[in-house]
C-alpha cells in the first residue's frame, strides 16, 4: 500500500469516526429531550449522567480509531479486521452492557430496599424515634421494583448471556417483562416528597440522621448520599432506552430479533413516558408552589389543572400622566394576574392587584408613541405595559397569543366533543337502569349508598361533612354535591327541576354546561386507578370482598372488594366496594410470596393468609376456606409470574345485603 493510499484510507476512517460520534452524541440528545420534554438543563443529574457516559463513548472510539490510523501508515493494514468489530461482536457488546448494567443496579437497588429502607423501617417500630409512614412515604414501591429486577429481569439476562451462542437475543425477555417497567411511574411521582421528607428528617430526628450517616459511611455506598442512590431508579427508563436503540441501530432487520427488539422499545417507551409524564408534572406543582409562596400564600393558583406559562417583572403606564411602575405579570392557561410589590423587610412579595381571564383577552401592540409598549385588553380590565427590552416585548406577546390561542382550541374540542362524549358515556353508565330514552321519563332505580365510597363522576372519596352522598335523580347514580348541581325537568315527577348529574344533564337539556360552571375535578385527567369496579369485576382473574390489614400500618382489619383484571393478571386492585369507579390503592404482585400467617402474626380472623415482599406484609382474611384457597392460589401464581386461569366474582360475597360496608375513606 503506498503512501498516498495510506492518508486516503486513514482520512476515511477519521471521517467515519466523526460521522459515528456524531450519530452517538446526536441520538443520545434526542432521547434525553424526548425523556424530559425539553431540553436538557446543564446542571440536570440526568444529564450530566448521559455526558459522562457520552465522553467515554467517544474515548473509546478515538483510540481505536486512531490506532487503526497508526497500523495504516506503518504498513499493518492486514491487522485492521482485528480490531474491526463484527455486527454479530458489536450486538453481544450491548447485551452485556445491559446485563453488567442491571447487575449494578440491581446491587443499588438492594441498598435502598435492603438496607437504608429495612435498618429505618426496624427503627421506626421498635422505638417509634420516627413514624413508619416517614419511611413508606420516602421509599414508595421501591420494594416492587428491587424484587421484580432482583427475582425476573436480572436471572432471565444472565441466562440469556449464557446461551448466547445458541440464542443470540434480547428483545423477547425485554418484551415479556418490559410492561411491569410502568410501576416506575408511582416511584417518580413520589420523589420530590421524598426528598423533601428525607431533608426534613435529617434535621427533626437525630436518630434518622445518624442511620443514614452511618449507612453512607459504608464502602458499599461508594461515599454516595442517599439521596443520590434515590436518583438513579429515575434515570433507569431511558438509561433501557438508549441501550435498545443503539442494539437496534446494530442489529439487522433481517435478524431474528429485530421484531422482538422493536416492540421492547415500544414498551420501554411507554413506560418512560409514564415516568416523564409524572416528572413533568412534579415540574408543574413546584413552579405552582414558588408563585404561591410568592403571593403570600393569598391566591388559589395549586391546582393539577393550572399550568404556570410565564412569569416577570415588567413596567406598567399610568392611565393618567404615563409615568411607569414596577409592577410583576404571572401569565396562567386560564388567566393572567397583575401584581404589585408589597412592602417587606425579608422577602420579595407580591399582592395581586387585578385578574384577568384568557378567554376574552386580546393582545395588541400599543397606538401610543412609546417604545416597547403592549396592550392587554380583557372582560376584567385593560392594561397599557412597557418592556424594558423589544426582545422581552416579543417574548410576552408570542406567550399570551400562544396561550389564548391554545384556551380556544381547548373550548372548540370541548364544544365539539362534550357533547357526543357525555351523550356515549350517559348511555353506558345508564343502561343497567334504563333504556337512555326513558331518561326522566320514569323513576330510576337508584344504587345503593353502601355499595360507592367514591363519587361515580370525579372519584373523589366522600365523607359525613363535606363530601356527602347525593342521588341524581334521572339515572340513580351515587355522586357528590359538585357532580350533582345541576337541574333539569323531568317527566315522571311532574315536570319539576331536580338534582341531576352532569351526564344526564346534558342528555336532557341538550347542551353541556359551560366550562367556567365546572369543577376542576370534573375536567382532570384519569387516574391509572380509575377502573371501574363492577367492569373489572366483569372481566377479572378473581374478585371478592376480603379483609385486609397492613402489618406496622397502625390500622385495624377493614373490609374492602379485590379484584385481579383479566388484562392486567398480576395487579391486585383494592376498591371501597363493587360499584366504585376508582381503586383506592393497587399492588404489583409480582415478587409476592403468598403463605398462612404464623403464631407471632396473633391474628384474631379466620381463614386469613398472607402476602409479603421485602419489608411489606399485607394480612387478608376471607368469607371461607374455599375463598381462601382460591385467592392463594391465583396471588402465589401471579407472584411467580405465571399465567392465571379465569375464576370470575365470587358471587356469594356479594349477597351481603344486610351488611354494613364501612367505606375506607370513612375509616381513615
Amino acid at each position: 500500500m503506498n503512501d498516498r493510499t495510506r492518508t486516503g484510507h486513514s482520512k476515511a476512517t477519521t471521517g467515519a469516526h466523526n460521522q459515528e460520534l456524531r450519530n452517538t452524541r446526536q441520538g443520545k440528545r434526542e432521547i434525553l429531550a424526548q425523556s424530559t420534554g425539553k431540553c436538557p438543563d446543564r446542571d440536570c443529574p440526568v444529564f450530566l449522567f448521559y455526558h459522562l457516559e457520552m465522553q467515554l463513548h467517544a474515548g473509546i472510539i478515538m483510540i481505536i480509531h486512531s490506532l487503526i490510523g497508526l497500523m495504516i501508515s506503518c504498513g499493518y493494514s492486514e491487522l485492521i479486521p482485528c480490531l474491526q468489530l463484527s455486527v454479530q461482536q458489536r450486538v453481544f457488546n450491548i447485551a452485556n452492557e445491559l446485563l453488567h448494567t442491571e447487575k449494578a443496579y440491581v446491587a443499588r437497588l438492594h441498598l435502598l430496599d435492603q438496607v437504608f429502607c429495612a435498618q429505618l423501617m426496624e427503627e421506626a417500630r421498635a422505638r417509634s424515634s420516627f413514624p413508619c409512614d416517614v419511611v413508606m412515604g420516602i421509599f414508595s414501591n421501591i420494594c416492587s421494583i428491587y424484587c421484580f429486577h432482583q427475582q425476573f429481569l436480572l436471572p432471565a439476562l444472565e441466562k440469556r448471556m449464557e446461551e448466547w451462542e445458541l440464542n443470540p437475543r434480547i428483545g423477547d425477555i425485554l418484551q415479556k417483562l418490559a410492561p411491569f417497567l410502568k410501576m416506575y411511574g408511582e416511584y417518580v411521582k413520589n420523589f420530590d416528597r421524598a426528598m423533601e421528607l428525607v431533608n426534613t428528617w435529617m434535621e427533626r430526628s437525630s436518630q434518622f440522621k445518624a442511620i443514614i450517616h452511618d449507612i453512607q459511611r459504608e464502602e458499599r455506598c461508594g461515599n454516595l448520599t442517599l439521596q443520590h442512590h434515590m436518583l438513579e431508579p429515575v434515570q433507569r427508563i431511558p438509561r433501557y432506552e438508549l441501550l435498545l436503540k443503539d442494539y437496534l441501530h446494530r442489529l439487522p432487520e433481517d435478524a431474528d430479533d429485530f421484531k422482538d427488539a422493536q416492540k421492547s422499545l415500544e414498551l420501554i417507551a411507554t413506560a418512560a413516558e409514564h415516568s416523564n409524564a409524572a416528572i413533568r408534572k412534579m415540574e408543574r406543582m413546584r413552579k405552582l408552589l414558588k408563585v404561591y409562596e410568592l403571593l403570600g400564600g393569598e391566591e388559589d393558583i395549586v391546582n393539577p389543572t393550572n399550568e404556570l406559562i410565564k412569569e416577570g417583572h415588567i413596567l406598567k403606564l399610568s392611565a393618567k400622566n404615563g409615568t411607569s411602575q414596577d409592577r410583576y405579570l404571572i401569565l396562567f392557561n386560564d388567566r393572567l394576574l397583575y401584581c404589585v410589590p408589597k412592602l417587606r423587610l425579608i422577602g420579595q412579595k407580591f399582592g395581586v392587584r387585578a385578574r384577568i381571564d384568557v378567554d376574552g383577552m386580546e393582545v395588541s401592540t400599543s397606538s401610543m408613541n412609546m417604545p416597547r409598549t403592549f396592550l392587554v385588553s380583557g372582560k376584567q380590565r385593560s392594561l397599557e405595559l412597557q418592556a424594558r427590552t423589544e426582545e422581552e416585548k416579543k417574548d410576552w406577546i408570542q406567550a399570551i397569543q400562544a396561550t389564548i390561542q391554545r384556551h380556544e382550541q381547548t373550548l372548540e374540542t370541548f364544544r365539539m366533543g362534550r357533547l357526543s362524549l357525555s351523550l356515549s358515556l350517559s348511555l353506558s353508565l345508564s343502561l343497567s337502569a334504563q333504556n337512555c330514552t326513558e331518561l326522566g321519563k320514569r323513576a330510576p332505580t337508584p344504587i345503593r349508598e353502601k355499595e360507592v365510597t367514591l363519587c361515580m363522576k370525579c372519584q373523589e372519596p366522600f365523607n359525613s361533612i363535606t363530601k356527602r352522598r347525593h342521588h341524581c335523580k334521572a339515572c340513580g347514580h351515587v355522586v357528590c354535591g359538585k357532580c350533582s348541581e345541576f337541574r333539569a325537568r323531568l317527566l315522571y315527577d311532574n315536570n319539576r327541576a331536580n338534582r341531576v348529574c352532569i351526564d344526564c344533564y346534558t342528555t336532557l337539556v341538550g347542551v353541556p354546561p359551560s366550562p367556567a360552571s365546572l369543577s376542576s375535578s370534573t375536567q382532570r385527567r384519569r387516574s391509572i386507578l380509575e377502573k371501574q369496579a363492577s367492569v373489572a369485576a366483569e372481566n377479572s382473574v378473581l374478585c371478592s370482598f376480603l379483609h385486609h390489614m397492613e402489618k406496622g400500618g397502625g390500622r385495624g382489619w377493614q373490609k374492602a372488594w379485590f379484584v385481579i383484571p383479566e388484562n392486567e393478571p398480576l395487579v391486585l386492585y383494592i376498591y371501597g366496594a363493587p360499584q366504585d369507579v376508582k381503586a383506592q390503592r393497587s399492588i404489583p404482585l409480582i415478587g409476592f410470596e403468598v403463605s398462612l400467617p404464623e403464631p407471632c402474626d396473633r391474628l384474631e380472623r379466620r381463614n386469613a393468609f398472607k402476602i409479603s415482599q421485602s419489608h411489606l406484609t399485607v394480612f387478608f382474611s376471607a368469607d371461607g376456606e374455599e375463598l381462601q384457597r382460591r385467592w392463594m392460589e391465583v396471588l402465589s401464581r401471579a407472584g411467580r409470574g405465571e399465567e392465571l386461569q379465569v375464576h370470575g366474582p365470587i358471587s356469594e360475597a356479594l349477597e351481603e345485603e344486610g351488611e354494613e360496608l364501612a367505606p375506607l375513606a370513612e375509616s381513615t
